[in-house]
């Protein structure tokens, strides 16, 4: 169904640095220094998206060159400047947690530690939805200071970064589409990594198709996905490579990560919990400059 990946090599891991900044563009917010190479434990492997560079697997995924106090394991990366969305609750007013924690989870159907030392997010079909979507989420959003004020920034102010280490590991079937990662302003998503079955896009708006990264994603590789505003543009990196630049304007911003269902009960068949979008987050950064 999916083209195998290319460049499938064994015994080593690379862990990629922040992207590159552009030419004639602001640099791109360091994120720690890079770790080139390391030994992997047995089984580990580089794999290849086809055209967008190399990414790395493993289990355990080693710890190295990142940001003291967070270490590339989800179970372990700080999450005390997020809130997590849950689809249980009631209609329209879901399940929400401040300063989430994998290890200790109040429910572990949803949002859990992984046995390679991530962060599982899983959002059922039939999922309690916020108010102003049809579809179910178990996602991260960013907020600031102790993690109890909501993250709220400009494209035109500053250099915004985030960038997150993730795996798609299962699609809903009926509408196998699913987000992994986005940015949001004060009424709508801008841009988001969605996958549609093997189809690995980043959307512009309304636009789900605006940039077809990969035709031949396999659920459960793990890339490297950044986001880089500043001056009223949007740069999307995957494994440190540039794949889409957007001209945006926008206001009361704010970064998301996780697994954000693009189905529900009326367009994707069985509607029960055993039908799901589900995502493994590995390493998620955020940073803001002046």
């Amino acid at each position: 169904m999916t083209t195998p990946l290319a460049g499938l090599l064994t015994g080593i891991i690379i862990i990629l640095p922040g992207p590159p900044g552009d030419p004639g563009q602001p640099a791109t917010p360091e994120f720690g220094p890079p770790v080139v190479a390391a030994a992997a434990p047995e089984g580990s492997r580089v794999v290849v998206l086809p055209g967008v560079g190399p990414t790395l697997t493993a289990q355990p995924l080693p710890s190295a060159g990142r940001q003291a106090g967070v270490t590339l394991g989800g179970a372990r990366t700080d999450l005390s400047r997020w809130k997590l969305t849950l689809p249980t609750g009631s209609q329209g007013k879901p399940r929400e947690i401040a300063r989430p924690n994998a290890a200790a989870s109040p429910d572990r159907n949803w949002f859990s530690a992984s046995p390679d030392d991530g962060i599982v997010f899983r959002a059922p079909v039939n999922g309690v939805t916020t108010k102003g979507s049809k579809n179910p989420r178990s996602e991260l959003r960013e907020m600031t200071g102790d993690g109890s004020t909501p993250a709220s920034w400009s494209s035109t102010s500053g250099t915004h970064a985030m960038r997150v280490v993730e795996a798609f590991t299962h699609l809903p079937t009926g509408k196998p589409a699913l987000v992994g990662a986005q940015i949001h302003d004060a009424a709508d998503d801008i841009t988001v990594f969605r996958l549609e079955g093997s189809n690995l896009y980043v959307t512009d708006g309304n636009n789900p198709h605006y940039k077809l990264v990969t035709s031949s994603y396999q659920l459960g590789t793990p890339f490297e996905a950044t986001y880089v505003v500043s001056g009223g543009q949007v740069r999307a990196y995957v494994n440190g490579q540039l794949v889409a630049t957007l001209a945006k304007n926008f206001t009361g911003a704010y970064f998301k990560a996780g697994a954000y269902t693009q189905a529900n009960c009326s367009n994707s068949s069985p509607c029960s919990p055993a039908n799901y979008g589900e995502t493994v987050i590995y390493d998620l950064q955020v940073t803001h400059t002046r």
